[in-house]
């Protein structure tokens, strides 16, 4: 495992201040760390190293918690429109099998790669799985 970069981040390395921020950049695809690198070499491999300020991805552990969040966050979603679907529509099976299932499909898939940059977001921000815990000074 390579080293990790140093705490003194550079002029032009912008470390989050919250973990929001940490997350938010992970979701859009890009490092939580800078928010300038790309954190996807394809669509749910990671880039070894930050492009941009070498940070090393290696140690993150995502497993099977993006999937989690992916299927609860959609089911969450597609309940409210099922019950709307069968009371207000009276759909039959049948017809709603086959509106529901393209789109909770779509739906997993969607969210399936920013819920896996949010959990490397989580990982780094708080320095699980041997990523060194940064963080901005606090200013008085």
């Amino acid at each position: 495992m390579r080293e990790s970069p140093s705490l003194s981040a550079g002029p032009e390395i912008r470390l989050p201040a919250t973990f929001w921020t940490a997350a938010l950049r992970g979701a859009r695809f890009t490092c939580p760390r800078c928010g300038a690198g790309r954190l996807f070499r394809s669509w749910l491999k990671i880039e070894p190293e930050c492009p941009a300020c070498g940070q090393d991805w290696s140690a993150q552990r995502a497993d099977d918690f993006p999937a989690w969040i992916a299927i609860i966050a959609s089911a969450h979603i597609l309940a409210p429109v099922t019950i709307a679907l069968v009371a207000d529509y009276q759909i039959g099976p049948v017809t709603l099998a086959l509106t529901l299932i393209p789109a909770s499909a779509a739906l997993v898939l969607g969210l399936l790669q920013p819920a896996k940059g949010v959990v490397i977001a989580m990982q780094w921000w708080h320095g699980l799985h041997g990523f060194v815990k940064e963080r901005l000074p606090v200013s008085e």
